[in-house]
């Protein structure tokens, strides 16, 4: 399949993975408190799928480079499948907890193979292209997908996971019979991609981990609180609030699928992360002036935009200098940004409680660090670059 013809279909496929994701985020909590759940147990519930995302992605992306992307790919998506039904079917919490761990732990194999399959597909001219497409599709999916769940939640509680594991399944279906294989597994075998994590850390890249985490804690900060902040200072509701978060969902997906890729190709990826962190610290810092619908759904896009071309353009610079496969390299990726969405929430309700505005003045010193991080990998890799020209002169 021409990559052409191999980037929508994969846009398709990540899209309805993150529909079908994003569909019971607005019943979750209460079909959870229907069996009976307290705000803590509630809270973990939310929690444990992030856990089992860090933990494991790492573990799929390597499996997926050792016996390929469409097996693992097809297995995470029926994987997810199974885990909407079971929670459609769960008459006692510890259900809904056994269907949330089991489909993170195999929906962990969803992203980093995604990332995998578009790095095996594009070449390193067009990677960042391919990277922002996955981007957007997983933005689009995210505006789309709450809204159709709360659509469908007032016939029934249970109706959006009913509604979520069907467009998996089609997104299985769509996997299996349209994707082909991608990994050459001679080439794989002659040069062996499992290595292991300490190995990893000792290369520059592995400081663009560091930088996608302490992005990934900023934003998870912002959208735990950002709810509350804006109806103490603008007094917006719900509704508004979600209309907001929808504008802000279109405005990064349409950077991520239709300028990442011309940009990173005009001024290469460490550009672009740079330009991203600074749109995203201006961002947070505009946040903190908001006063009525026009400008949180303007300051909010703002922060958007530069967060939104961040992830691709690390996704694409990892998957070109990392020594490991593309899957294992992209699967650390993922542990590392589900890991910032563990630690954000509570981090930036705690950061809330002591002054309203502090999680967004963290998120501009978290911007900041992030910056200092990408400093710090670039002068590594000129370090290695000087080292490696002095070992051939």
């Amino acid at each position: 399949m021409e990559t052409k013809k191999a980037l929508p279909v994969l846009f398709a496929v990540m899209f309805f993975v993150m529909v079908g994701f994003g569909i019971i985020i607005p019943v979750l909590p209460f079909y959870a408190e229907e069996l009976g759940a307290s705000p803590a147990e509630l809270g973990l519930l939310m929690a444990v799928y992030s856990i089992m995302q860090f933990l494991f992605a790492p573990m799929w992306g390597r499996i997926s480079d050792r016996i390929g992307r469409k097996p693992v790919m097809m297995l995470g998506i029926l994987g997810l499948a199974f885990s909407f039904f079971f929670m459609a079917f769960s008459t006692a919490l510890w259900m809904l907890f056994a269907a949330r761990i089991i489909g993170g732990f195999l929906s962990a194999a969803n992203m980093p193979t995604v990332m995998a399959y578009a790095a095996d597909i594009t070449s390193e001219e067009d990677r960042g292209k391919g990277m922002g497409i996955i981007g957007a599709a997983v933005g689009l999916g995210f505006v789309f997908g709450p809204a159709i769940g709360g659509v469908f939640s007032e016939s029934s509680l249970a109706a959006p996971f009913y509604v979520a594991g069907i467009s998996s399944l089609i997104t299985f279906l769509l996997v299996l019979f349209v994707l082909r294989e991608t990994l050459d597994k001679q080439a794989e075998k002659e040069q062996p991609v499992k290595r292991s994590l300490k190995k990893s850390a000792q290369s520059p890249v592995f400081v663009l981990y560091f930088l996608q985490f302490f992005v990934s804690v900023s934003l998870a900060g912002l959208e735990a609180t950002f709810a509350y902040f804006a109806a103490e200072q603008a007094g917006l509701g719900p509704v508004e609030l979600g209309y907001i978060f929808m504008i802000m969902g279109f405005a990064g997906a349409l950077v991520q699928g239709g300028l990442v890729g011309r940009l990173t190709k005009a001024f290469g990826e460490g550009a672009v992360i740079q330009i991203g962190i600074i749109i995203s610290a201006a961002g947070f810092g505009f946040i903190l002036f908001i006063d009525n619908f026009t400008t949180a759904a303007i300051f909010l896009s703002i922060f958007g935009i530069g967060n939104g071309v961040i992830r691709p353009s690390v996704s694409a610079l990892i998957t070109k200098t990392a020594a490991n496969g593309y899957g294992s390299a992209t699967g650390f990726l993922s542990s590392f940004d589900s890991l910032g969405r563990i630690i954000g929430p509570p981090l930036g309700g705690w950061l809330f409680s002591i002054m309203i505005g502090l999680p967004y003045i963290a998120g501009i010193l978290l911007s900041a660090f992030a910056l200092v991080l990408y400093f710090m990998y670039k002068a590594q890799m000129k370090k290695e670059l000087v080292a490696a020209s002095s070992v051939k002169g």
